[in-house]
């Protein structure tokens, strides 16, 4: 089985439409998939490597990447992939 979602980056500059997510994926499956697609740079201005978060528009939270795609999302939800924020 599989759902269609729209992903953006936070800029709102990069889009995607995924028109077959399986729902038996992961949300960091789906996530890895998008950074290709949408050509999100892998590591910042300095240098560091980039990790990604899928935000979830319409309950306003953040999806772990060990959910399943099913699980966690609907048909035709909204998400945004947002660069981590590591501290230190």
């Amino acid at each position: 089985m599989s759902i269609t979602l729209q992903a953006r980056d936070v800029s709102g500059q990069k889009t995607a439409r995924v028109p077959s997510v399986q729902t038996d994926a992961t949300v960091g499956e789906l996530v890895q998939g998008l950074l290709a697609q949408m050509h999100l740079p892998n590591h910042d201005s300095e240098g560091r490597p980039l990790t990604y978060q899928a935000r979830l528009e319409r309950e306003g939270r953040a999806l772990h990447a060990s959910e399943a795609v099913g699980d966690a999302l609907q048909n035709d939800d909204k998400i945004v992939l947002q660069p981590s924020i590591q501290a230190g």
